[in-house]
């Protein structure tokens, strides 16, 4: 008897095993991956209903771990590239979400044991308020945000202009969250289970589908109002920007991971690496310059030069890096069209740095803009990649510090100003990497007066075609939330230019050395969204929080009552 019951222990654990898989490659195959160059976005829609099985199945802390292998499992497969960044990139970024993804289950069922039939409800709120969550503080990272999976759906997408990608998530994950909770409720359709006729499946699934609705239509009827509303909205609001003036940007993309040549065995070696890189800059930036019509601004990727500009011209303490500077200069001193280049600007700063034997140095990953060979502005980025570019915590977490340095972590000093480089002919600004995936700062660029976003980035060391694709996925939100232009010059792919629609206009083949000299349309337009940022991810945030609050004192009264 007790071979039984283990057997049926064992068989649901696995059929939830199975479940927890699948709702993982739904969620992965949604965005671009190894099978999909980009992705198939309708999978998104219907990705978290296996997980409702799960929340309603299972005690509290048996969704806590049903939770923490979700998140493991999902940013295995979706994130899979991570461990190319760096050693514990992959480690790190896989255990933050075993961490995230727990909370979130516990959260979901506790929604479902406050609010009974109306905590799908509940559960679709907390889940956007976990993703906008997610993009908040040190640990931000915005990959994974289900409305990124909608990137090539531009009629859709034209709703980010007044609600940012949170607009977007709503709409696609309530589907999820609906039909979970109505397939729940049909004894019927876990009847089928156990029948293998298709037939069966299907017609418990409509009659789960049918009894839901009919207790449930009005929340259905708004969602399906909102869709097509924001469809009918997404076509009129798209413009055509044949009739406006525009910027002509060539964007150079060196198939290069600058940083590769720093591994060189010999000073010589890392010195000819990097005199390699800067001759297939020039050679493919005199390749774009020469093209029609003649680019009003060049931009080389992110470190695409590493000679540390700055340093070497103002200290002089490496004659073979000097000479490379020195080399740079005099190139673009020979050109009448500014240059933005990404570099690090590395600046003596005792404040920052004490260690006299570090020559008080004071590293920041920095946008660099020349006219005429001169450094006329700079911006520093100023959202750095949590523990491979940024720690703040060294003497909370001393250890973790120590392993970063032994892993051979390169810190950043964060910039303090969101600059706008005043072009020709137009303003821009610059996030670098993956700072465009971030909606904040783009609108705090384009509230600073920017009419271009300017992204430069280096992918390369990923060697990864879904992970430059989940780049630029993001990347183009950008541009909708906006109404602006985006350009990205990157070190081997996406790079590319965007117009304030979210259509890609331009892009240049991934992995192979190439220019791209883009037209893109110069508007103005203020969006509700620049004027009011996340407000609907604010929103579900507190409406989460109010509401579990409430969850829980509705349901001690109703422990109190059943008690007397």
């Amino acid at each position: 008897m007790m071979t039984g019951k283990n057997n049926s222990w064992l068989k649901n654990i696995f059929i939830h095993l199975e479940l927890v898989i699948l709702a993982s490659v739904l969620f992965s195959v949604s965005f671009p991956n190894l099978l999909f160059e980009k992705g198939i976005p309708f999978f998104a829609w219907f990705a978290y209903i296996p997980l409702l099985t799960i929340i309603r199945k299972y005690s509290i802390p048996a969704c806590v771990g049903w939770g923490a292998i979700y998140g493991l499992t999902s940013y295995s497969l979706f994130n899979y590239w991570l461990g190319a960044f760096h050693p514990l990139a992959g480690l790190i970024v896989y255990s933050i979400y075993l961490v995230f993804l727990a909370a979130v289950f516990l959260f979901l069922k506790l929604a479902d044991i406050f609010f009974k039939d109306k905590a799908y409800l509940v559960q679709w709120v907390i889940w956007l308020s976990y993703e906008y969550l997610c993009t908040r503080g040190f640990l931000g990272y915005p990959y994974g945000i289900t409305g990124y999976s909608q990137w090539q759906i531009i009629p859709l997408i034209q709703i980010a202009g007044v609600t940012g990608i949170w607009g977007v998530s709503a709409l696609v994950t309530f589907p999820s969250f609906w039909f979970g909770a109505a397939l729940l409720k049909n004894t019927e359709l876990h009847r089928a289970r156990e029948d293998f006729r298709i037939s069966a499946l299907w017609h418990s699934v409509y009659s789960a589908v049918n009894l839901f609705f009919k207790k449930e239509k009005i929340t259905a009827i708004i969602w399906a109002v909102l869709l097509i509303a924001s469809l009918v909205f997404g076509f009129i609001n798209m413009k055509d920007f044949s009739s406006y003036p525009s910027a002509q940007i060539a964007l150079i993309q060196h198939n290069t991971d600058p940083w590769e040549a720093s591994k060189a065995p010999t000073e010589w070696a890392i010195n000819e690496a990097y005199r390699k890189d800067l001759a297939t800059l020039t050679r493919l930036s005199n390749e774009a310059l020469a093209s029609s019509p003649k680019p009003q601004l060049v931009v080389w990727p992110e470190t695409a030069f590493i000679p540390r500009i700055y340093w070497h011209t103002t200290y002089r303490d490496d004659q073979n890096s000097w000479r490379l500077v020195r080399e740079l200069h005099d190139y673009l001193a020979s050109k009448d069209v500014p240059f933005l280049i990404g570099n690090d600007d590395a600046r003596m700063d005792p404040s920052l740095n004490p260690n006299q034997y570090e020559n008080y140095r004071v590293d920041y990953n920095a946008a660099m803009y020349f006219e005429k060979g001169e450094n006329t502005a700079v911006y520093r980025k100023l959202h750095l990649v949590p523990f491979t570019e940024h720690f703040p915590y060294q003497k909370q977490l001393p250890w973790v510090h120590r392993m970063l340095k032994e892993a051979d972590t390169h810190f950043w000093e964060k910039g303090d100003e969101e600059t706008v480089f005043k072009g020709p002919g137009f303003n821009f600004s610059t996030p670098i990497c993956f700072e465009d995936i971030f909606g904040y700062l783009s609108r705090n660029f384009v509230k600073n007066g920017a009419d271009v976003i300017v992204n430069i980035s280096n992918d390369a060391w990923s060697n990864s075609l879904p992970a430059q694709n989940q780049h630029l996925s993001m990347a183009i939100f950008r541009a909708v939330e906006n109404s602006r232009s985006m350009v990205r010059a990157t070190a081997s792919g996406q790079t590319s230019a965007i117009d304030p629609n979210g259509r890609v206009i331009a892009e240049s083949a991934p992995f192979k050395e190439n220019w791209l000299n883009a037209a893109v349309p110069l508007v103005t337009n203020t969006t509700i969204y620049t004027l009011y940022g996340d407000y609907l991810g604010v929103f579900f945030s507190i409406a989460s929080v109010i509401l579990l609050l409430f969850g829980a004192l509705g349901f001690i009264i109703r422990k109190l009552k059943s008690s007397q």
